[in-house]
């Protein structure tokens, strides 16, 4: 299959994104929300909005410089600063309203530093089990296959093929200095979840026709085996994930704006879970094989 023929330039292709996504991390890093820094968020709009400059000038005065504020939509501004008691929130509100009878909040949310710092190791630790118990599944799922490559390689593609999709979606954000929250951890979850699911579909296939041309006595090189292994299993791959991109772009259209940032980094990891699944693991495995023989 054409997959495994161009087999460098798709893992190349993979390289290069992983190297710009660390890239942007060490350069931009990536910024928190008050999920993990702790702090206060306050959603306004305004019927008549005013000059983010008169927005920034209350805020600044306010927190002495440590804020953030981005415009919302096309009447309100989501204002990030250090974390306030609801007195001095209160007191920011009504600064905000500028005299007007036009001003609404639409959301307030605050988290202690504390909280937030222990939320954000928790987030890791997280992350860190769940690629380790899909490490050790993989490993064990495949222990019967040690030719032409043993099972443990099966593993260690499987945490590349991982780390790959939780890179890209992770350097995105980076670039774009989107909000990281608790949502889009969820979202990595669910993408190592989806993206390893994928992955081992294409590995069984490649384990049966291991097994059936050993049982049938069939000369058939592990490149091929793993070329017929691709294509007999790249429509279903390509199906299932044009369906869910369809119903993650449907959701993105009609839900609200608070979760937005959660659905795109789904699509992002469908889209990059599905790539490493069809285009970077089976040929790893190849490659690896091709090394072994040399």
């Amino acid at each position: 299959m054409f997959v495994v023929e161009y087999k460098k330039l798709f893992t190349v292709l993979a390289l290069v994104l992983v190297v710009l996504s660390v890239t942007s991390l060490f350069i931009s890093g990536l910024n928190f929300s008050i999920d993990f820094t702790g702090g206060s968020v306050l959603e306004v709009s305004y019927d008549n909005r005013p000059e983010i400059s008169e927005v920034e000038e209350i805020i600044s005065n306010r927190t002495g410089g440590d804020y953030m504020i981005r415009p919302v939509g096309e009447n309100g501004y989501s204002i990030r600063i250090p974390f306030v008691s609801d007195e001095e929130r209160q007191e920011i509100s009504g600064e905000l309203s500028l005299q007007g009878t036009g001003f609404h909040e639409n959301k307030i949310s605050s988290v202690g530093p504390v909280i937030g710092n222990e939320l954000k190791n928790k987030a890791f630790v997280a992350i860190g089990i769940v690629v380790l118990v899909i490490v050790l599944f993989v490993a064990f799922s495949f222990r019967k296959v040690s030719e032409p490559v043993s099972a443990w390689w099966y593993g260690l593609i499987a945490i590349i093929t991982l780390f790959h999709d939780v890179m890209i979606p992770v350097g995105i954000f980076s670039v774009l200095q989107l909000d990281i929250d608790i949502l889009f951890v969820t979202a990595l979850l669910a993408i190592l979840g989806y993206s390893v699911n994928d992955t081992i579909v294409v590995f069984d296939r490649i384990r049966e026709n291991l097994k059936t041309n050993k049982e049938l006595h069939v000369k058939e090189s592990f490149k091929e085996t793993v070329g017929k292994s691709l294509k007999s299993t790249f429509a279903r791959s390509i199906n299932t994930s044009m369906t869910t991109l369809i119903v993650l772009s449907a959701l993105l259209i009609v839900t609200g704006t608070s979760i937005h940032n959660f659905i795109i980094t789904l699509i992002i990891g469908v889209v990059a879970g599905t790539y490493s699944s069809i285009f970077l693991a089976s040929p790893l495995l190849v490659m690896v094989n091709s090394r072994k023989r040399k």
